[in-house]
């Protein structure tokens, strides 16, 4: 006999138990509801990608972060880290079978070989979704509101969507003049939160000298409200410029949605990425800023540049699901969710067990998810598994009852029974199937 393998997962990886995933699914089709509202369509792409797709494209870390090898025709592969990347290579090959502008949403496995904290793994799933083609302030604001409206949807609390602009940014760093190598500093600057302004000042000194560290924490420094800290920026970057012209009508179209209140202007958001090119977006909940963000992103103009001759500018932002789950369950307000199944046929009677059969189609059929327990055990085990489910009513027939045309409808929760007649058929279980939707009205289960 072969030797045991002991089960165990990589570091950085998880298995997810039912609570767990059907928690996560039903977060994922709150987002894909938000998402369709919007006019996202749904796409998909491989896991793999020739690494010369993927690499250096990121900057920074990123690189070192992919899991690439040889595949068995000795190509050279990579495994994809985001999906904004293998979406710019979507769109330059299929761009002549689409439409612009383009809006898509992607939601998916990505990896990255990191060093793992909470909410923070090396395989995890990230929620997408971006315009494409068009290269506008209604584009952008597009963005904002369905984060927005995401958020909402998804019952997370209070949060703020912080925007910023990488090129007014980048403006401020060329009157900086020197040696200044924006890709560098814009990178110290995204770990402000991670290492603290003392440190960030530190590595931008190492980086661009003492006075150049000074100015640059005075520019990400925010401000009193949106717009005095747009009047700043401006002044500190040499006048109004399109970045800045495209920040206020971002702000004036939120303000006319509603959402203004959601909205702060803050210079320190600059996104690690090196693609990024106009606005960025981070989102974090109020009651817990110390996890991160748990939705950013931004405009990416010239990153389909890379794969084609045509304009292709984008806009986009990515829900991190499994840091919004860490997020959500330390704050205590991780959705409940019930199991699938609403009802449980009871094998009490195995002379029955061909009727169950029936019983299970006409109730699948009305729209209700059913299940038979497959053999005959003791009551007390079988209402165990339904509990353990989370399975709220079970139908009770032996083959006396159904002689007679009838079956018992038994609540879990309230442990009440009322019996009820059952002719097979669509026609003859109507009664028994608008008798359950009763009982599972308001539940939360349908």
């Amino acid at each position: 006999m072969a030797e045991r393998i002991e089960p165990r997962v990589l570091k950085g990886f998880r298995d997810y138990l039912p609570e767990a995933e059907i928690e996560r699914s039903a977060l994922m089709r709150s987002l894909e509801a938000t998402f369709r509202s919007f006019g996202f369509v749904p796409i998909d792409t491989p896991v793999l990608e020739y690494a010369e797709i993927l690499l250096g494209k990121g900057g920074g870390e990123t690189d070192k972060q992919v899991y690439r090898f040889s595949d068995h025709g000795g190509r050279e592969v990579a495994m994809r880290f985001d999906l904004t990347i293998p979406f710019a290579r979507f769109m330059a090959e299929h761009v002549d079978a689409l439409y612009l502008p383009f809006r898509r949403y992607h939601m998916a496995k990505v990896w990255r070989g990191e060093n793992t904290q909470r909410g923070r793994y090396r395989e995890f799933m990230q929620c997408d979704f971006d315009i494409v083609g068009a290269d506008s302030a209604s584009a952008d604001t597009d963005i904002v509101l369905c984060i927005a409206s995401a958020m909402e949807a998804l019952g997370t609390g209070p949060f703020t969507i912080r925007v910023s602009h990488r090129g007014i940014f980048n403006r401020f760093l060329e009157r900086l003049g020197g040696e200044v190598k924006t890709g560098a500093i814009l990178r110290i600057v995204d770990k402000l939160e991670k290492i603290g302004a003392e440190e960030v000042r530190a590595l931008l000194a190492a980086e661009a000298g003492a006075e150049a560290a000074h100015g640059i924490l005075d520019f990400i420094r925010r401000e009193a409200d949106f717009e005095s800290t747009l009047a700043k920026l401006e002044s500190l970057s040499g006048g109004p410029s399109p970045g800045s012209e495209r920040l206020r009508a971002v702000w004036a179209k939120a303000s006319a949605a509603g959402s203004a209140e959601r909205l702060v202007l803050d210079p320190s958001i600059t996104r690690g990425l090196d693609y990024y090119t106009g606005i960025v977006f981070e989102t974090s909940l109020d009651a817990l800023p110390q996890i991160g963000s748990v939705c950013s992103g931004g405009r990416y103009d010239e990153l389909a540049s890379l794969y084609t001759d045509r304009k292709l500018p984008g806009v986009g932002a990515s829900v991190g699901l499994d840091r919004l789950l860490a997020a959500l369950d330390s704050l205590g307000i991780s959705r409940k969710v019930g199991g699938y199944t609403e009802i449980l046929i009871l094998d009490v009677d195995e002379s029955a067990e061909d009727r169950y059969q029936a019983i299970a189609r006409d109730l699948r059929k009305s729209g209700l998810a059913c299940e038979i327990y497959p053999e005959k055990r003791k009551l007390a085990m079988q209402f165990s598994y339904a509990e353990r489910k989370s399975i709220p009513l079970a139908i009770i027939a032996g083959g006396d009852e159904l002689n007679r045309g009838v079956v018992q409808l038994r609540d879990l929760r309230s442990r009440e029974s009322a019996e009820l007649p059952y002719v097979p058929g669509p026609e003859g279980s109507s009664g028994l199937a608008a008798a359950a939707r009763g009982a599972l009205r308001g539940t939360g289960n349908r």
